[in-house]
């Protein structure tokens, strides 16, 4: 059991039979109350975020999970399949599972899984990937890194914003946790 007054960002909590990561903490102390703990939440199994605020003497059942390196496979319809480095297993996972990790992911891709006892609860991925530019505007004579950005869609699918001297064909860093662009690769 970990109290709401230990909570930090990062930690892995059970609350109301769901589990979430904490994303961020507040201590707040009224003049005359007790004090109060206000924690941003991110469903680990769903993926939605929420606040909620308790009582500094609040208790929650820390959870602890398992990260296990994995490569990802290959689509079938809606799951998307995923080897683990060292037993070989496969598992399955919904696009409901994987969210919006799903615009960064390539075949043969290493990333880590998470498990909450025998059941994988999500996915980690790097903090960068490459991707290849299937379409974008042209470019004009003088573009420079420094003159604006352009809209690029990437292999997965996924848009982003890119600098005017980025074409078709060239191969892009970008960063997973907000997806942006970093640099050409």
């Amino acid at each position: 059991m970990i109290g709401a007054s230990e909570a930090r960002k990062g930690i892995t909590i059970e609350l109301d039979g769901q589990l979430y990561n904490i994303l961020d903490y507040q201590h707040i102390k009224i003049a005359r109350g007790s004090a109060q703990v206000r924690l941003r939440l991110r469903d680990i199994r769903a993926g939605h975020t929420i606040e909620r605020t308790f009582q500094a003497g609040d208790k929650f059942k820390r959870v602890r999970l398992d990260e296990r390196t994995a490569q990802y496979l290959y689509q079938d319809g809606d799951l998307y399949y995923f080897m683990d480095t060292e037993t070989f297993d496969q598992t399955p996972l919904s696009s409901e599972q994987l969210g919006d990790a799903l615009n960064y992911l390539k075949d043969g891709m290493t990333l880590t899984i998470s498990l909450y006892g025998d059941e994988t609860v999500g996915i980690e991925l790097p903090i960068t990937v490459d991707l290849l530019v299937t379409e974008t505007g042209p470019s004009y004579k003088g573009d420079t890194s420094q003159a604006g950005t352009k809209p690029a869609v990437l292999e997965s699918g996924v848009t982003i914003q890119v600098p005017f001297f980025v074409n078709t064909g060239d191969t892009v860093r970008v960063d997973t946790r907000n997806g942006s662009y970093v640099e050409r690769a």
